[in-house]
């Protein structure tokens, strides 16, 4: 029988992510040797690869760069998946979403096949070839003005953030960015104001609202009304500038951002998996 311990499958375990089973028939097959052992399963795992595209990665973390841009600031947000929370939090794991972030500012990609072509993308085969799990970049997400705030969000303290937030805004706006994009994070907001719902989505909303409204039995007359309030509903829901603001709901978050002198001109929310 090989010679280790259990302190060397945890260390192999946490310096490429491998799973318990993995790393001990590695150690085995490398008769204890754990650097041979560590190349092993990194050959096994590139050979894996292909059986392994079908499997769903759901779990990951968000990472975020802001940097200085023409104009002011532009912020970058890179959702990157694993199949475990287990990888999720390992520390390699970790360093690599921030060589992904830094890979999509370098090289401006827009879309993820658009790292394959970098030193990268080469990166991200080895380490889904050590760590012996699908590995990928989901989704790249930016947003520039003349300042980016960020909030990034633990849903377990064990973990990564699992969700990301940006918020772009003028200088005076900056000044409450950060709390709209807290704000962003637990609300979860489809739109900035509402010229940027598509006509067709609130022709549906206002077709359903005085559907409902007859099918309740309201008066004619007081149906064109009863419309606009139930499509300000639909508003106060999903346009951030029109939602009741987090920290304070008597206000909307436009009134919260007026009142600051500031303007938000735009935003992007990850969540790991959604």
């Amino acid at each position: 029988m090989a010679n280790y311990t259990a302190a060397d499958i945890k260390e192999i375990r946490e310096s490429t992510g491998a799973g318990m089973l993995d790393v001990k028939k590695a150690l085995d097959e490398a008769g204890g040797d754990k650097a041979k052992a560590v190349e092993l399963i990194r050959v096994k795992g590139l050979k894996g690869i292909a059986k392994r595209e079908g499997r769903t990665a759901s779990e990951g973390l968000i990472a975020v760069d802001i940097s200085d841009s023409e104009g002011g600031q532009t912020g970058t947000l890179v959702e990157l998946n694993s199949e475990t929370d287990f990888v999720a939090k390992n520390e390699k794991f970790v360093a690599l979403g921030d060589e992904a972030v830094a890979a999509v500012v370098e090289s401006g990609a827009t879309e993820p096949a658009d790292l394959a072509s970098t030193p990268f993308g080469e990166a991200l085969t080895n380490a889904g070839a050590t760590m012996g799990e699908k590995i990928e970049v989901r989704r790249i997400g930016r947003v520039s003005g003349e300042a980016v705030s960020s909030y990034m969000h633990r849903t377990s303290k064990d973990l990564p953030p699992q969700v990301g937030v940006l918020v772009a805004s003028d200088k005076a706006g900056a000044e409450v960015a950060r709390d709209v994009a807290m704000h962003i994070a637990a609300y979860s907001p489809s739109y900035l104001n509402r010229e940027e719902v598509p006509e067709e989505i609130v022709a549906d909303e206002r077709r359903i609202a005085e559907e409902t409204a007859k099918a309740e039995g309201k008066p004619e007359k007081a149906i064109p009304k009863i419309v606009e309030g139930r499509l300000n509903g639909y508003f106060k829901e999903n346009v951030l500038l029109d939602q009741p603001f987090a920290k304070d709901p008597k206000q909307s978050v436009g009134q919260v951002v007026e009142a600051a002198g500031g303007t938000i001109t735009g935003f992007v929310r990850f969540r790991v998996g959604s």
